[in-house]
């Protein structure tokens, strides 16, 4: 695997990114990765029994413990945008966009190399998300499990490889996160936001797609001069995933701004 680029202008390192050991981290997830399929099958498990259990029960509140998830998930996933953003800039301004999809540093830089493993280690805890939705009896929708599930799959599967454009993928979702949970962390808190805020959230949800689908495009074109390295096997299971995303994405925005108003939690 290859080094970090050394034309990026160094950034500040601290200890615990520092220390990280991506090797071993790595090594992990190529041996562990199927366990994602475990995890999902779990989670389906769990929301559709959940469902037909709360049927015949009252909803539960769970406000409080609703804004403190939503706002630890915010904070973690501003962090990591920052952290990300800040490897993806230097790398963009420095060596020029071709290389910022190409770069496989991403997971091994010390500034970035934690905040990877952590994205992806991430997306199990993300999936409590459904179950506040099945606990307060709100509406469950396709978009939101089918999101949680290929994401899961996707990056698990992605990261024992370290392909070319994680660094795109990853700070792009993170910094979508970093909005959208703390969006999250206001309406469960029961302070107004504006219906623009919650469109523009949706926005920047199609457009993270479409740049996905940009990546995937570029990966693969310069995959065949042997400039970005991916398989093509990556490159058809993440072009599907970001094309059903970015229809799904499109759909939920038509349904719920422009014939009428939507009040469910949507990811």
């Amino acid at each position: 695997m290859e080094e970090h680029n050394a034309s990026v202008v160094p950034l500040q390192e601290y200890d615990f990114e520092k220390k990280f050991d991506d090797q071993e981290a790595i090594q992990w997830m190529q041996e562990n990765w199927s366990k994602s399929f475990f995890f999902s099958l779990l989670y389906a498990a769990v929301i559709f029994g959940g469902q037909r259990v709360m049927k015949e029960r009252r909803r539960f509140e769970l406000r409080r413990p609703l804004v403190l998830w939503s706002f630890t998930l915010a904070i973690f996933s501003i962090i990591g945008a920052i952290r990300t953003g800040w490897y993806m800039s230097n790398i963009l301004f420095s060596s020029g966009f071709k290389q910022s999809i190409c770069d496989r540093g991403f997971y091994n830089a010390p500034v970035t190399k934690f905040w990877a493993y952590a994205f992806v280690v991430s997306k199990v805890p993300e999936l409590g998300d459904t179950l506040f939705i099945v606990l307060r009896k709100q509406k469950l929708i396709f978009l939101h499990w089918y999101h949680h599930i290929t994401v899961l799959l996707y990056t698990w599967f992605t990261y024992k490889d370290t392909v070319a454009g994680g660094g795109w993928f990853m700070t792009m979702n993170y910094t979508v996160h970093g909005f959208m949970y703390s969006y999250y962390t206001l309406r469960a808190a029961g302070i107004h936001v504006p219906r623009p805020c919650a469109m523009f959230i949706t926005v920047t949800q199609i457009l993270q797609m479409v740049m996905g689908t940009i990546v995937n495009y570029l990966v693969y074109k310069w995959m065949q001069s042997g400039t970005c390295l991916s398989t093509m096997e990556n490159i058809f299971w993440s072009t599907l995933m970001y094309s059903s995303y970015l229809i799904l994405f499109c759909s939920y925005f038509y349904k719920s701004y422009m014939i009428t108003p939507s009040k469910s939690k949507g990811d």
